[in-house]
């Protein structure tokens, strides 16, 4: 029998560590506001962004003003959407009307009019999220860890001597930390699953074109937007809302119009599950991780699925992500001054160098091997609903400045291995908490669906999430 999450977890004594799902409940019985919500939130924030350097904007007044509007509409009965009242935060790649957007970078001017909402920013404003800041990003979120040379570096809560990961460690430190039920991050090798994966919380890399993005990313189009949360259930509230049409995306998907929240709780009995500890190739995976990883997966088979240990069949897609993401550091380094060159972070440097080395032949050739990966995938769930891997191959490491990390292919992605190739082939992708280490450090199972899988990946997710206690990381 399936074992209910929501039958066992005890409702928080604090706002500050509820998660969505539960303040919209809170807010319709009446039992809480928006207003009360929020000023827990904030009040969380006071205490612990100084600590870990989650956000690098937050605006209290203009947070208590949308509360405030969220409760008035709750007391009337008639609240805006699936998330009014719900204090969201967003990473600072998003932009952000009203409040400046630096990506992380000493190089973009502050002083500029920030007039214009991204699509998710809008998405969240018109349903009435309460919006707190921007979450801090490496400069332009190049890497895999969030430190930058404008904002400093963000910790994990679980440990702040560690990485929270990256590019949105920001934002998952923010909500492991109860520093808002939900955050909006992005994706591009992996930036919202490992940084979630790091911080033990559920992240959601949707199919690609799936949460529309403007402006596209500079790093082409194996970045996604999607959201981190407390649990299943609010990445699939998040989803309702940032799935929602904007015309600005030319590579965005039709509009489709479904409740993610529907059939969440289905399970997986009946499906059929590749599980894959190792992608056939990664050999360096920590014990732990593989050992908790393991025993998830083995959880599939006792909800009903049919489980096979089977690799998906292709070889290290890594060459292929490392280049095309060179050749777009290329081009962003490429439009800066001599000036600005000088402020940037030694890694987007040198990324720009290697991407000097890729011709336009190679470039050629690299995009033909994508597209043969992600037929590959295509025909591999032709046979499995589902593929189960590791989240990331190590627990979170030490936290570091930028000018400390080492500058090569293996600091960059090597401790990543089973995050890229799902961008390349741009299926949708979520991890869950399952493990903590002997150090205390979690670990995280990735869960990946067929292109346009969404729901199934949620479900899946949920399905999972309902064997395990849900814990806040440990206040220090």
């Amino acid at each position: 029998m399936r074992n209910d999450l929501k039958a066992r977890r005890v409702l928080p004594t604090n706002l500050a560590d509820c998660t969505a799902t539960e303040l919209i409940a809170l807010y319709r019985t009446g039992q809480a506001s928006p207003l009360e919500a929020t000023q827990a939130v904030l009040a969380r924030i006071a205490s612990r962004n100084p600590a870990l350097n989650a956000f690098c904007v937050v605006d209290a007044e203009s947070a208590l003003e949308s509360a405030r509007a969220s409760e008035a509409r709750w007391h009337s009965g008639a609240p805006s959407d699936c998330i009014d009242g719900v204090p969201v935060s967003i990473k600072d790649l998003i932009l952000t009307k009203g409040w400046p957007t630096l990506r992380g970078s000493r190089t973009v001017e502050p002083k500029q009019p920030w007039d214009v909402d991204a699509p998710a920013t809008a998405r969240l404003r018109e349903a009435g999220a309460v919006l707190l800041g921007k979450t801090n990003t490496p400069e332009f979120g190049i890497k895999g860890t969030t430190d930058s040379l404008l904002t400093g570096i963000t910790r994990n809560p679980w440990d702040p001597r560690m990485t929270p990961g990256g590019s949105s460690g920001g934002a998952a430190a923010a909500v492991a930390s109860g520093m808002g039920p939900l955050a909006i991050g992005t994706d591009g090798a992996g930036s919202i699953r490992i940084p979630s994966s790091f911080c033990g919380i559920p992240g959601l890399k949707p199919s690609f074109g799936r949460v529309p993005a403007y402006p596209l990313s500079p790093m082409g189009t194996v970045a996604h937007v999607g959201p981190h949360a407390r649990s299943v259930d609010d990445l699939a509230l998040a989803l309702n809302v940032l799935s929602r049409p904007d015309a600005r995306d030319w590579t965005s998907l039709p509009y489709d119009a479904r409740d993610y929240r529907i059939g969440l709780a289905d399970g997986v009995r009946g499906l059929r599950v590749a599980f894959s500890p190792d992608l056939g190739y990664v050999r360096n995976v920590h014990p732990e991780v593989a050992a908790s990883v393991r025993k998830a997966a083995q959880a599939f088979t006792a909800l009903g699925a049919h489980v096979d240990e089977t690799a998906p069949g292709f070889t290290n897609p890594e060459e292929i992500t490392t280049k095309l993401w060179f050749v777009g550091a290329l081009a962003l380094v490429h439009s800066m001054t001599p000036e600005q060159i000088e402020l940037i972070d030694p890694a987007l440097r040198w990324q720009a160098a290697e991407g000097r080395e890729v011709s336009t032949l190679e470039l050629h050739a690299l995009t033909a091997r994508r597209g043969e990966l992600g037929s590959h995938m295509r025909r591999f769930h032709e046979r499995y609903d589902l593929l189960l891997t590791p989240g990331v191959a190590v627990p979170a490491f030490a936290a570091r400045a930028p000018h400390e990390w080492d500058l090569s292919l293996d600091a960059f992605l090597g401790w990543t291995p089973f995050s890229y190739p799902f961008n390349l082939t741009q299926q949708p992708a979520a991890v869950v908490p399952c493990g903590v280490t002997e150090a205390g450090l979690p670990i995280a199972l990735q869960i990946v669906g067929p292109m346009h899988g969404d729901a199934i990946v949620l479900r899946a997710a949920r399905a999972y999430e309902s064997t395990r206690d849900w814990k806040l990381p440990p206040v220090s």
